[in-house]
């Protein structure tokens, strides 16, 4: 075998292994029994050091240099697949088999111990577990090379070369323009009709959302829709596995969740399956993954052309929930703006400020500024200086989010970073094509999924986020079209 197919067919193998374990990971949010937990746990633990043994396999080594040896033969595609697997390959041999074991289990655990405690509004119960995590990341931090800046560290996980110190620039220049706006909206007079969408039946807003995300695109015969504590996309290529949850009094939260999943769905459905495992086929990173969600859940589904073509069929499943809601009424309830405790029942215009606060916590957890134990205090004292709320337990503040559970940390930006991408890529596209809302209204979405397919999922991993912003949208990332957007959108219905 030649060394490249070699390499391919080892990084084909690593992909299976990884996909089985996140069968396990959904399964786990999905359908484990409760009883089942520390199994699930110990499996984990089985995968992960499987996985890492590949990575770190020396042919797999041996195959690398081969090529780096010979690179000036290789074509640009391979050369990418090539530099990509060194910088995966590097970091898998820095850790310790055990420590990856270690890692795996206290995920799982950590899951459990979260949903726990935040069904009883337990932090001291949970405080343990973030404690254990966050030593979990120094180490792997230094095992990295982050000695100095584990923070860093984490952000590169899910953003390959973004740093806390050019996260905080942007955050910071949001920041200036975006607590302003907020209040500009909140004094206004504009409120959307209270009370207006309520007793939505589950099977209705199902077969809503699943026929609103086939016409986005998602393939069910690639993928399929389930109900979990907190919705989430995993898998990829032919296997999709989204999540979703409903309640009947709030058809808009199962709604939009749906999209976002969806969002993250098309990414993952429109990556090139030709050489599995590979950068060819991998993500750029979360931020351009959180663009994807962030893009079709927001400019596209709370746009007037997306309402214009789904609400008669709204009103068609749920004739007497919408009898009494005009079609204003109707459009200012989806884009209602209203600060809420709860990140994930946010509107689009404060969400941005619940990632800068997830990320000034985590930048204090990592510089030792902050103790666990006071997480909780630091927690509401920034939700009332970011948003004007003080959330009434843990529930509504610190414990809200699985995230830290499994020791995702540097995660949370990458919403933010995702919405400016997705705000770029919105103005991009519309002046490509500024019949894009008259689409839209004609239940066609064939054009933007086709852009974003050519421009973005076809990518893969050839570039890192910023360069491919900087490619597709000819700028450098920034908030700036982020709130020129959001001004457009939202000034029109509140100032």
């Amino acid at each position: 075998m030649e060394p490249y197919d070699e390499l391919l067919a080892r990084l084909r193998r690593i992909h299976a292994i990884d996909s089985v374990s996140g069968l396990l990971g959904w399964d786990e949010q999905v359908n484990l029994p409760p009883g089942a937990a520390a199994l699930r746990g110990e499996q984990h633990a089985v995968l992960a050091d499987l996985s890492h043994a590949e990575c770190c396999a020396p042919r797999l080594g041996e195959l690398i240099g081969i090529l780096e040896a010979g690179s000036a033969g290789l074509e640009p595609d391979a050369a990418v697949v090539v530099r990509q697997i060194r910088r995966e390959y590097d970091r898998a041999t820095r850790l310790p088999a055990e420590f990856v074991r270690e890692k795996a289990a206290q995920s799982s655990r950590g899951y459990h111990a979260w949903a726990a405690a935040r069904a009883a509004g337990d932090f001291a119960a949970y405080a343990p577990v973030l404690e254990k995590n966050l030593e979990l990341a120094r180490r792997e931090a230094g095992y990295l090379g982050f000695g100095s800046a584990p923070y860093d560290a984490m952000l590169d996980l899910h953003d390959p070369g973004m740093t806390a110190a050019a996260v905080e620039r942007l955050f910071a220049e949001l920041r200036r323009e975006l607590v302003p706006f907020v209040r500009e909206i909140a004094a206004s007079p504009v409120r959307p009709k209270a009370g207006a969408l309520r007793g939505f039946p589950v099977a209705g807003q199902r077969a809503f959302l699943r026929e609103v995300t086939e016409r986005l695109g998602f393939d069910y015969r690639r993928g399929r829709i389930d109900v979990s504590l907190h919705p989430f996309c995993s898998g990829g290529g032919d296997d999709v596995r989204m999540t979703t949850r409903f309640n009947e009094d709030e058809p808009l939260d199962s709604l939009f969740s749906s999209i976002h999943e969806t969002g993250h769905g098309l990414y993952e459905q429109g990556l090139p399956g030709a050489h599995p495992g590979t950068a060819l086929a991998i993500h750029a990173g979360m931020a351009v993954h959180e663009s994807q969600s962030r893009l079709w859940e927001n400019q596209v589904a709370r746009g007037r052309g997306f309402w214009r073509f789904f609400e008669p069929r709204f009103r068609e499943l749920f004739p007497a929930q919408t009898a009494a809601v005009t079609s204003d009424e109707l459009y200012l309830a989806v884009n209602a703006v209203a600060p809420t405790p709860i990140r994930v029942d946010a509107d689009e215009v404060t969400y941005n400020l619940h990632i800068i606060l997830r990320f000034e916590i985590e930048r204090r957890l990592f510089a030792g500024t902050l103790a666990v134990a006071d997480l909780p205090a630091a927690w509401n004292e920034l939700s009332r200086e970011l948003l004007g709320i003080d959330p009434k337990d843990d529930r509504e503040g610190v414990l809200q989010d699985v995230h830290w559970s499994g020791g995702a940390f540097g995660y949370f930006p990458s919403y933010t970073l995702g919405n400016m991408i997705a705000a770029q890529l919105w103005h991009r596209v519309r002046l490509l094509r500024p019949g894009l809302e008259g689409d839209f209204a004609r239940g066609d979405f064939t054009w933007l999924l086709g852009w974003l397919r050519e421009n973005i999922h076809a990518q893969g991993r050839r570039l890192d986020a910023l360069t491919l912003v900087r490619q597709v949208t000819g700028e450098e990332l920034s908030p700036r079209p982020l709130m020129r957007y959001l001004r457009e959108r939202y000034g029109s219905l509140y100032l």
